[in-house]
């Protein structure tokens, strides 16, 4: 059977998986939504923060299915 982390120690905190998932899913967001402005597609969305919301949360859910298993 696999050994599924129930935490993360960082420099002696103790974290949980999701915390870590969402840290990994706003910056994946932040990059893909940079990504979106330096090529100009941004300016088709009707309010580009809430793609970035909507990013954050998909990039999240993805991490904590497949990379860090919650």
């Amino acid at each position: 059977m696999e050994h599924v982390p129930r935490e993360f120690a960082i420099g002696g905190t103790y974290m949980p998986p999701l915390l870590i998932a969402a840290l990994c899913g706003v910056v994946a967001g932040w990059l893909t939504g940079s990504l979106l402005n330096h090529y100009r597609l941004s300016r088709y969305f009707f309010y580009p923060p809430l793609v970035f919301v909507a990013l954050t949360i998909i990039y999240t859910v993805l991490i904590g299915t497949w990379v860090i298993p919650v």
